[in-house]
């Protein structure tokens, strides 16, 4: 059960939300995966993404309001794209999502999640479906995706990571190694 339900203003980021959106990816990947994040490469994605929305997708930002009546960000979500060329459509990813502690269980990812459903509705594109994907031991999120309506895929994510963006050459396995013979 949510505990007393928040009402949020959801609406599309703007470069005003950008500290905001770093911080709370920081936040993401610490909660997550223990991981810390290099702050400056962060900061550099988020306002790449925010600047060249149209290809690289879009954060929507759920704000409440203070006691103050400053209006506060307490939840984000990302949507990116792949195109699936088995539907003909797009599929898009929810990534980066993160609601402030505080926030939680109070219907705020449900409020991001409904403004991105109606946002897939109004848009003259084929979306075919939503996608993302969660840490294993994150149950507390397997739960709210499974409410959703969302289920497990029978797909693993493989990932090879490319270290400080360098593409291994042509004479390297995919590992780093070098290639015999080359």
């Amino acid at each position: 059960m949510m505990d007393n339900v928040c009402s949020v203003l959801v609406r599309p980021a703007g470069l005003q939300d950008l500290e905001n959106l770093v911080l709370g990816n920081a936040a993401l990947a610490w909660e997550t995966e223990q991981r810390r994040l290099d702050y400056s490469r962060l900061r550099l994605g988020v306002l790449a993404l925010l600047q060249d929305h149209q290809q690289k997708g879009w954060y929507f930002v759920a704000e409440t309001s203070s006691s103050s009546a400053v209006p506060v960000v307490v939840g984000q979500l990302l949507v990116t794209f792949e195109w699936s060329d088995w539907r003909n459509g797009n599929f898009w990813w929810l990534q980066s999502v993160y609601v402030q502690p505080a926030y939680r269980r109070k219907g705020v990812f449900r409020q991001l999640y409904g403004y991105v459903m109606n946002e897939a509705r109004a848009r003259q594109e084929t979306v075919c479906g939503f996608r993302l994907y969660v840490e294993k031991e994150n149950v507390d999120a397997h739960r709210s995706y499974d409410r959703l309506g969302f289920h497990r895929a029978p797909y693993w994510m493989y990932e090879y990571e490319f270290s400080d963006h360098t593409i291994p050459s042509r004479s390297q396995d995919f590992s780093g190694r070098p290639i015999k013979g080359s």
